[in-house]
């Protein structure tokens, strides 16, 4: 077994076609040859159950041999014998026949017919010189003279030659057809394996070049061709999970560039000051340490939104829990008033439970809220509202986002002309739509009547926990 599963899956096929077509031909061709004895030996039977010797014969059988029983003289050349059985096991031959072996059906034939039964036996026997034959014995009427048990053989040769001649065909037709089988089971198996070393040649391509962009022809609806479609499948996600990481790096390394140069010009600002004894105005130190602080702040902000962002989707379904999102929701507006200590935020808060990561989710939530919170004019009012079916709605009165900037909004590192002097990464939509998404709800944002811009978030619902049972 372990020299076969060796062996490559291209000689295993061959090898398991050929044979189970080999043994198909043996079975039909001992089936055949058992069949066609079957069949001979029946007409055989019944040619015997058919043959009577003349009355006459049989007479002069009993006369020449007396009681007692006796041979007349044998020829080879017949090729039916008559002779007739005693009870007491003695026989007389008939003339110009063999004298066959008397058996124990044959005599219980002889006994019964002394009871006046009459009954009759077919089975196989030899003769004296040994040569097979298939006998009948059976209660004949002699008319005048009365009854005898009479055995009518023939020689098992007749049969036994068309079975050799049948053995020998069917030998030579299962031979041919092993032969047959072998090719075929080839042909097979390099038929049926030709897109498999496709695939195994295109695995060995990307495996060697890293070349994502291959692509195997798909033909049918087989399981090749459905592992082929697979493979493609897996493939242009992997060039595009490649497409994006390159993107994602490219975007974060703009990204840090521009609060990484400012903190260095402050820096170098700070160590010149020091290194020459030159002191830096203390108003205009104190705004040099304030930007420092900032730019800190930002970087910071940008590597835990990365780090948010290239976490497994795995992970993150590990900590899914039941939470209450109106407490969520809570908990977001008291940072947001801190942020916005000039803006009215007017909220109206339903409970609703839902099954996410709590610090995702409130993470989330507080992106929707900064965004309202930056772009509100100063004594500007942001209205939250979660109702009892689980959408939440946040509308700012601000300056809005065009048309043509909606469809880029949930981007990453993707950030509005209007925005980019602001604070922030370009990242906080991009972590909320992922949440969201992951949560099985839907997100969306839109421009508002009136001005301003209105964020819609729908979460599906969860099962309230036990009063006993945290709900966050």
């Amino acid at each position: 077994m372990r020299r076969f599963r060796a062996l490559p899956i291209r000689s295993r096929m061959a090898l398991l076609v050929g044979a189970a077509v080999a043994i198909a031909v043996a079975a039909m061709a001992v089936a055949s040859w058992l069949l066609t004895r079957a069949q001979l030996q029946n007409e055989l039977d019944t040619s015997l159950h058919n043959t009577q010797p003349p009355n006459s014969q049989v007479i002069d059988a009993l006369k020449s041999c007396g009681s007692g029983g006796g041979s007349a003289g044998p020829n080879e050349k017949n090729f039916e014998y008559s002779q007739v059985v005693f009870a007491n096991g003695e026989r007389c031959v008939v003339s110009y026949s063999q004298p066959v072996k008397v058996t124990e059906a044959d005599l219980d034939v002889a006994k019964q017919m002394e009871h006046g039964r009459y009954a009759s036996t077919t089975h196989d026997s030899t003769t004296d010189s040994g040569q097979q034959v298939r006998v009948n014995t059976r209660v004949q009427n002699l008319g005048p003279a009365g009854f005898a048990a009479v055995s009518v053989s023939r020689p098992l040769h007749e049969i036994q030659a068309s079975q050799n001649r049948m053995a020998l065909l069917l030998t030579l037709l299962a031979g041919i057809g092993v032969v047959g089988a072998g090719a075929a089971g080839l042909w097979v198996a390099r038929t049926g394996l030709r897109p498999v070393d496709g695939l195994t040649r295109a695995v060995e391509h990307v495996a060697r070049t890293e070349d994502l962009s291959v692509r195997i022809p798909v033909d049918g609806e087989d399981e090749i061709a459905r592992l082929s479609r697979s493979f493609n499948s897996m493939t242009a996600a992997l060039a595009s999970s490649r497409e994006r990481q390159s993107q994602l790096i490219a975007d974060a390394g703009h990204e840090l560039r521009t609060p990484l140069t400012s903190l260095r010009t402050n820096i170098e600002l700070l160590a010149r000051s020091e290194e020459t004894g030159r002191a830096i105005p203390p108003e205009d130190r104190k705004a040099l340490m304030a930007s420092v602080k900032a730019q800190m702040s930002e970087l910071a902000a940008l590597i835990g939104d990365l780090q948010e962002l290239s976490r497994p989707d795995a992970l993150a379904a590990s900590q899914v829990q039941v939470v209450a999102l109106h407490e969520i929701v809570e908990q977001a507006l008291g940072r947001a008033r801190l942020r916005g200590p000039d803006l009215v935020i007017d909220a109206t808060i339903a409970g609703w439970y839902v099954r996410a990561e709590p610090a995702t989710l409130e993470r989330a939530v507080v992106n929707v809220l900064d965004n309202a919170v930056k772009f509100s004019p100063k004594g500007g009012t942001v209205e939250v509202v979660l109702d009892g079916q689980g959408r939440l709605t946040v509308r700012d009165h601000g300056p809005g986002i065009p048309p043509e900037d909606l469809p880029h909004v949930f981007e990453r590192f993707w950030r509005s002309p209007s925005a980019r002097s602001l604070p922030g990464s370009g990242l906080g939509l991009a972590i909320v739509a992922r949440t969201v998404q992951q949560a099985g709800g839907e997100i969306s944002l839109d421009p508002a009547d009136g001005g301003g811009t209105v964020a819609r978030i729908r979460l599906p619902g969860a099962p309230t926990p036990p009063p006993d049972m945290p709900e966050t």
